[in-house]
């Protein structure tokens, strides 16, 4: 893809399906590396339904707060990677097992331990409104360019990013303001940063430490986000998609955007929070001035 799919890694039941089709014409190594990688991510998932199902410590109670949730999903992902080093849970080795209908191997599965450091990354937005409050003067005058959905724009930079709450850093903590996880290829002459990522290779995860570029402010990477999308042919029919986010989004799957077979209904999904949030925001902004009104009148 052309950017991490949000550090905050995504996890569901068809990554099984997938290795289990491929089970067969894959390597024990490869095979082996696969099955970590999905109990990486079954850890993930298990401990955040673990985390939801305390509500007692939620959002509304006197200890929740963005701030708080953020650095749980970070603390939540590095427990995870540090579960699924060495044996792990366990759960490897018996997906290992049943992937291969358990036929022993006459070649020995063993898989390098990842030497990728963790990324640093940075909380530019406080919260899912703070985000909207920040960043759609930028999204606006961009979707405006592309002839599509402020929203669709919002939702994507949300989805990359956990609505703000992680945007990745360099190694001295400058922030790379890269809100579309946008690599940085031969041509990039720019800053650049290293990001640890998820790409989808054949249906399967697989984590990566990808180079991409860094920007001087929020409104640098809108724009460079907005040219890429018109100069390239590749998202010709996601230019003038208007206010349909789902034919937006699913141009840029199909223009090759994410590996992600997901990211198209995933940016729908976000576009749909992104829309209430705003409408909820336009109606705290109006609410006080309707209220003096009505006295007034009254």
């Amino acid at each position: 893809m052309t950017g991490p799919s949000n550090i905050n890694f995504f996890a569901d039941f068809q990554g099984l399906a997938s290795l289990k089709n491929d089970a067969k014409g894959q390597a024990p190594t490869a095979l082996k590396e696969a099955a970590r990688q999905f109990e990486s991510l079954f850890t993930q998932m298990l401990l955040k339904s673990m985390r939801e199902a305390n509500k007692s410590f939620g959002e509304d109670s006197l200890f929740g707060s963005d701030q708080g949730d953020m650095y749980q999903d970070m603390f939540d992902d590095q427990i995870a990677m540090q579960l699924s080093k060495g044996k792990g849970l366990g759960l490897a080795d018996m997906l290992v097992r049943q992937l291969q209908g358990g036929v022993q191997s006459t070649e020995k599965i063993s898989a390098p331990a990842s030497s990728a450091p963790a990324a640093n990354s940075q909380a530019l937005t406080t919260s899912k409104e703070d985000f909207l409050r920040q960043l759609r003067p930028h999204a606006e005058q961009a979707a405006r360019e592309l002839g599509v959905d402020a929203n669709a724009l919002l939702a994507q930079a949300a989805l990359e990013t956990g609505w703000g709450r992680s945007v990745p850093c360099n190694a001295n903590g400058d922030c790379s303001f890269n809100l579309f996880g946008i690599k940085a290829g031969s041509q990039w002459s720019g800053a650049t940063v290293n990001v640890p990522t998820l790409e989808f290779e054949a249906g399967i995860p697989v984590r990566k430490v990808e180079r991409f570029r860094a920007y001087d402010s929020p409104a640098d990477s809108f724009r460079d986000y907005a040219a890429l999308i018109r100069d390239s042919s590749r998202y010709a029919s996601a230019r003038g998609a208007g206010d349909n986010v789902e034919a937006f989004a699913t141009a840029l799957q199909q223009g090759g955007y994410a590996t992600d077979p997901h990211y198209a209904q995933k940016i729908a999904a976000v576009a749909s929070e992104v829309r209430a949030r705003s409408d909820a925001l336009k109606f705290a902004a109006s609410a006080p001035s309707t209220t003096n009104r009505v006295l007034n009148d009254g």
